[in-house]
């Protein structure tokens, strides 16, 4: 080899095995017939039967013992501050917390809790570069966290969206949280967004900080942006007929968030069901926020709306992965070649009145976390937060 040639770097090649049941995140195929998957390089290669798949090189080989595998969870909507501190509880180790729920993917709706939020133009573009630039460099325990989402204000223009998408900004802050709360002006500013890539989500509902205010369903539709933030309230949400109507009304994506009204979530999902547009249906927690940090929020979400809102435990999975991932234009959330190889493994919880894990969930039981794979790495294995599993996967090389 030449003295200026880099070494080749062994492939890092992940085989997990004895897959008892395979949660593909897909609502068109949500379980999948395979027992394997490979990774390689923090990227799946192979999803199959054992007998159809090359396992050989493998470097770490997961043995599932029989649980189930699934796309690691994403919260589509949480307000980090700074690294893994928030100042709206004063808790240390919270994103680290959401990991032990099962969550490897974090959407920011806006920094807002930061104490002294600049909401000049100059200082609003400087803290959302700053986000984004800190969050894309620290990942605790392996989580992503999708920040540096600014809180647009009066005075903004095109220029000022043009020069946040070359800083690598992706997505606004929460549209209603700052000065600008009329839907004419709001959905210019969209529209300024995502002409240079920039996703939207528009606060919907009551206020919840100072300085909010209500957004109803007339000032959501003609912003349109994105994403129906909380549309479940966060905390108040809207009447119902407000409700049902931007599920008619809109095409855009639906996040119902855990720091919300749950009778509100289940009529969204019960008219996202009768409308066969489960597709738009996204979770969240809201959080950080008053009523706390929620580590389980979104394994409580899937279990509250297998539970209660009439759907299979397996279509309530790809909400908080696969249609998230879809929308958010990520690539993680399912597991297919060629997605990211983040998985999280669980079990029924023990003594569960369910025979399985999916039907312990549709009872509205929490299921155990076994184990936590990023990128390829494992980066939990017996969950600190969930109850234990009945059975859970090992580390077998």
């Amino acid at each position: 080899m030449a003295q200026d040639e880099p070494a080749k770097k062994t492939p890092a090649r992940l085989l997990i095995r004895n897959i008892g049941l395979l949660l593909s995140g897909n609502l068109e195929q949500p379980i999948l017939d395979a027992d394997t998957v490979v990774a390689v390089d923090g990227k799946i290669t192979t999803v199959g039967k054992k007998k159809d798949v090359d396992g050989e090189g493998a470097t770490l080989v997961i043995d599932a013992n029989g649980t189930t595998l699934a796309p690691g969870l994403i919260d589509s909507h949480v307000h980090p501050v700074a690294g893994d501190w928030t100042p709206r509880q004063n808790q240390i180790g919270w994103i680290d917390s959401y990991l032990h729920g099962g969550v490897t993917s974090m959407i920011s709706a806006g920094e807002v809790h930061t104490p002294g939020r600049p909401k000049d133009v100059v200082g609003l573009k400087a803290m959302a570069i700053f986000a984004q630039r800190a969050f894309s460099a620290f990942r605790p325990g392996g989580v992503r966290i999708h920040a540096g989402a600014p809180v647009i204000e009066h005075g903004m223009v095109e220029q000022d969206f043009k020069d946040l998408a070359a800083a690598g900004v992706t997505m606004l802050g929460e549209i209603g949280l700052g000065s600008v709360k009329d839907g004419a002006t709001a959905r210019q500013m969209v529209a300024w967004a995502r002409q240079f890539g920039i996703q939207s989500t528009i606060h919907t509902g009551g206020p919840s900080i100072p300085g909010s205010s209500l957004i109803d369903k007339d000032i959501v539709l003609a912003a349109d942006a994105d994403v129906i933030g909380h549309i479940n309230g966060g905390h108040t949400a809207l009447p119902d007929d407000q409700i049902v109507a931007l599920c008619e009304k809109s095409s855009r994506a639906l996040e119902v968030v855990h720091n919300g009204n749950e009778r509100a979530a289940l009529l969204t999902l019960r008219t996202a069901r009768e409308l066969n547009q489960l597709d738009r249906v996204i979770l969240g927690t809201d959080s950080p926020a008053g009523s706390g940090v929620q580590p389980l929020g979104i394994l409580r979400m899937i279990s509250m709306l297998a539970s209660l809102g009439e759907i299979s435990a397996e279509n309530a999975f790809c909400f908080a992965t696969g249609n998230t991932a879809k929308i958010r234009k990520l690539a993680c959330g399912r597991i297919a070649p060629g997605c990211d190889a983040t998985f999280v493994m669980i079990d029924k919880a023990q003594h569960s009145a369910g025979k399985t894990v999916l039907e312990s969930i549709q009872r509205g039981d929490l299921p155990g976390i076994g184990m936590v794979i990023v990128d390829g790495v494992v980066s939990v294995q017996r969950s600190r937060n969930t109850p234990p599993a009945s059975k859970s996967p090992e580390i077998a090389r």
